[in-house]
């Protein structure tokens, strides 16, 4: 599974290492596919992301944060990185793991709600806009 890494995740500092130390990973956390509930929910989660990155992208904003549940702190996930962790998870069930985003600037990210909020605010004033030039 590690030949097939989607676009967007830097590069494996140890492809083709013989000792490389996150082998031992695939042997302890065997990635299993998704039911098709939970494939549908990332799938979704993409196509949202695709809308997010291209509102909001152009106005300086970086990609999502999100409060990680073990360990309780803000983790910064660029538009890249995020959409390669959804799509590893299609692959393969697992998400790699990787580098954390380096000394991020938080104005610089927002969070799901916030995306969709704005992607509503945004979808209504269209129609508002597409309802007076009839």
């Amino acid at each position: 599974m590690r030949d097939q890494l989607p676009p967007g995740l830097p590069p494996d500092p140890f492809a083709g290492d013989p000792s490389d130390p996150s082998a031992a990973l695939d042997a302890i956390e065997p990635g299993e596919p998704l039911d098709s509930h939970e494939r549908l929910a990332v799938e979704e989660d993409l196509a949202d992301l695709a809308v997010y990155e291209a509102l909001l992208a152009h106005r300086g904003v970086r990609g999502l944060v999100v409060c990680c549940e073990d360990c309780q702190q803000d983790h910064y996930h660029d538009w890249d990185m995020l959409r390669a962790n959804l799509l590893q998870l299609l692959v393969d069930g697992t998400v790699r793991p990787h580098e954390p985003a380096y000394d991020p600037h938080p104005d610089s990210y927002v969070t799901w709600d916030y995306c969709r909020g704005y992607a509503d605010a945004a979808m209504n004033d269209a129609m508002h806009e597409e309802n007076f030039d009839a």
